[in-house]
């Protein structure tokens, strides 16, 4: 009788355990890929769940099974579930010894009883945030006071906790190196001083659009570690007050104040100063920061700045990596050249609306700062289409460029292309441009990321195509608002795979066809703005619902999307915030079934004319839900407006 053959071995069993965790280590930036790989067979399904040791839940309801599964969880991220009450926090109490850090700064429903649990049996805390929790009282407070080995805490928002609260916290947490007291209205110069008596390892303290006065400054600049004040938004504290800094911490690196005049002999270790929306830079004003050497970064962004104040800066000892001048009044290229002539070793600089600046200015700051990463200088109307040649010659590292809104034109685009290392190009209302500067980005740039061509009148199909060709790595695409753009430019963008925001309102030419190409073509799409587009409708929902499972956020206002389309949406686990203004063909009762459906849903923006029609049920669970509803009165908008660059600020996060 012949030998049956032996089974051949799965060369996986050979593979120990730890070998294995080495791989897995090398997917921890692609979950999908980390599903994929658990999904093998048995073994690695059991070793991908003793391997992660971070968890974000989608949705509450998944708490119970997610932790089953992952039992070595050392940090649970909860923010997007809006609803965690006590008993989550006791279920993840009771098993979570593993735990070092949780985040609660989305959710609600939760009370200090919750916070109390969490803190008795999870003995390894080390990070806890509770932001926006505006309902939490000093008795969550004194909860958090009992982890003893705390050492990050979160309370920005917590506007019922006292001094008698962060007291407790000050008493019981003596680890803290980090706490963020934004907008706690009610603590005041004893909580702060508490804190700063109490928790002498303190390296970051965010004081932010507190109460407090100067008289809490002396305890703080006592404490030997500190590095990162933040004093934004107190206005208890004027220029007396600050004098205090002179005698004050010999470590601090990191201020943030408006009004900072008295810096004078501040802090010896000062890297980064910010000064936006403030004062007037002037030559005193600067000559205090002088002598401060390892200065690195400075931000002044829309104060109003005097020759006398920006050539004094250019006297510092410090050498400058980081220079923001965003809006800033009186920005002339006889200062700024001087300026950039001085910190030639100048990594970041934004010059974003500087209106008076020429050719003059980019042709210094380009032959000085050869070695700049990030340079911003959106809607610097007199610079001549010429001076963007001399970017591209001279800037070879720069990763960042926007230059949106201004002259620029295909022989720009063609000597930037020589920037191979761009990451993020933004082009929006660059009206000179056409498909060929396009090609050259295409052909030179292909590690792009993020390209912006909002209202650019000039691209057309074979722009986006060269694109989609030549940058095969781009996550973040915006084409709104280009007439030109068909179905055939979404059919080319559908291959690039790591797409996950696309903006396309506005583009009345694209159509169903063309958004089921991206929904099959690119499944890490997270962000869709279809806004205006006509032309979409039930049969271009389908295919997202059944392959965009990533998808996070949609704006589908002014579409041809009904009831039919919407509910679709519902399979989508991830969904949280959508937009969905004047659809004419939604009913109220296909809108109702969706809300209903759509579970993981935490905001919602709709149109006035909904709030009576929907039953009261409906409000009711998506209250409990979490669900925030957001209503609009806007008036139906007939035509997209035909001159759009005159209204380009804020184009990427607009209402509606």
């Amino acid at each position: 009788m012949e030998q049956e053959p032996l089974p051949i071995a799965n060369r996986f069993d050979f593979l120990t355990e730890e070998i294995v965790f080495t791989i897995l280590d090398c997917l921890n930036d692609d979950a999908f890929a980390k599903k994929s790989f658990s999904l093998v067979c048995k073994s690695f399904y059991f070793i991908e769940s003793r391997h992660r040791k971070s968890l974000r839940p989608l949705n509450s309801d998944f708490i119970s099974r997610t932790l089953k599964r992952y039992r070595f969880i050392s940090e649970l991220d909860l923010s997007l579930c809006p609803r965690v009450d006590d008993a989550a926090l006791f279920q993840i109490a009771s098993s979570r010894s593993f735990l070092r850090s949780i985040n609660l700064s989305r959710s609600r429903m939760f009370t200090h009883n919750g916070v109390s649990s969490l803190v008795a049996n999870c003995t390894n805390l080390v990070e806890i945030d509770l932001s926006n929790r505006s309902d939490l009282t000093d008795s969550a407070a004194a909860a958090i006071a009992e982890a003893k080995n705390l050492e990050r805490l979160w309370l920005a928002r917590c506007k019922m906790i006292t001094d008698m609260g962060i007291g407790c916290v000050a008493v019981g947490c003596r680890k803290l190196r980090f706490i963020c007291l934004k907008w706690c209205l009610r603590v005041s110069d004893l909580g702060v001083g508490l804190i700063a008596m109490k928790c002498k390892q303190i390296r970051t303290l965010d004081l932010s659009y507190l109460p407090i006065t100067e008289k809490c400054l002396p305890p703080i600049l006592q404490l030997e570690y500190l590095e990162d004040l933040v004093l934004e938004g107190c206005l208890g504290i004027d220029d007396d007050g600050l004098a205090t800094l002179k005698h004050g911490s010999k470590s601090l690196k990191n201020l943030s104040h408006v009004g900072l005049s008295s810096l004078t002999y501040g802090a010896e270790h000062l890297q980064q100063l910010i000064l936006a929306y403030s004062l007037s830079v002037t030559a005193d004003l600067a000559k205090c920061l002088h002598n401060i050497s390892g200065l690195q970064s400075i931000k002044l962004d829309g104060c109003s700045v005097r020759t006398s104040g920006i050539k004094a800066i250019g006297n510092w000892l410090a050498s400058l990596k980081e220079l923001s001048l965003s809006k800033c009044l009186g920005v002339t290229d006889e200062c700024l050249s001087f300026l950039v002539q001085a910190h030639k070793e100048l990594r970041k600089l934004d010059i974003t609306c500087c209106r008076k600046i020429t050719y003059a200015s980019i042709d210094s700051i380009t032959n000085s700062c050869t070695s700049l990463t990030s340079l911003r200088m959106e809607s610097c109307s007199l610079v001549s289409k010429d001076a963007f040649v001399l970017i591209g010659q001279r800037c070879r590292f720069l990763e960042e460029l926007d230059i949106t809104d201004n002259e620029i034109d295909n022989e720009g685009l063609k000597s930037i292309s020589s920037c191979s290392k761009l990451l993020t190009l933004k082009l929006g209302i660059c009206l000179n441009i056409s498909n060929d500067g396009l090609t050259h980005v295409a052909n030179g740039c292909s590690n792009l990321k993020e390209l912006d061509l909002y209202r650019s009148s000039g691209i057309a199909d074979e722009g986006i195509a060269a694109i989609a060709h030549g940058c095969p790595a781009l996550e973040m695409m915006n084409i709104a608002y280009n007439d030109k753009i068909t179905d055939t430019s979404l059919i080319s963008l559908s291959k690039c795979m790591m797409l996950k925001a696309l903006e396309i309102r506005g583009c009345p030419s694209v159509s169903s066809v063309g958004l089921s190409a991206i929904a099959m073509g690119c499944r890490q799409l997270m962000v869709l703005d279809i806004k205006k587009c006509i032309n979409i409708n039930d049969n271009g929902m389908i295919p997202v619902a059944q392959y965009s499972q990533n998808l996070t956020q949609i704006n589908l206002s002014y579409c041809s999307v009904t009831d039919v389309g919407l509910l679709a949406l519902a399979s989508i686990n991830r969904l949280q915030c959508m937009t969905i203004l004047h659809l004419s063909g939604l009913s109220p009762n296909g809108l109702a079934a969706a809300l209903l459906a759509c579970r993981g849903l935490t905001k919602v923006k709709l149109h006035t004319s909904f709030k009576p029609l929907l039953p009261q049920p409906v409000f009711n669970h998506m209250e409990a839900r979490g669900c925030a509803l957001h209503w609009r009165d806007k008036a139906f908008q007939v035509e997209i407006d035909p001159k759009g660059w005159g209204l380009h600020y804020g184009r990427s996060h607009e209402a509606v």
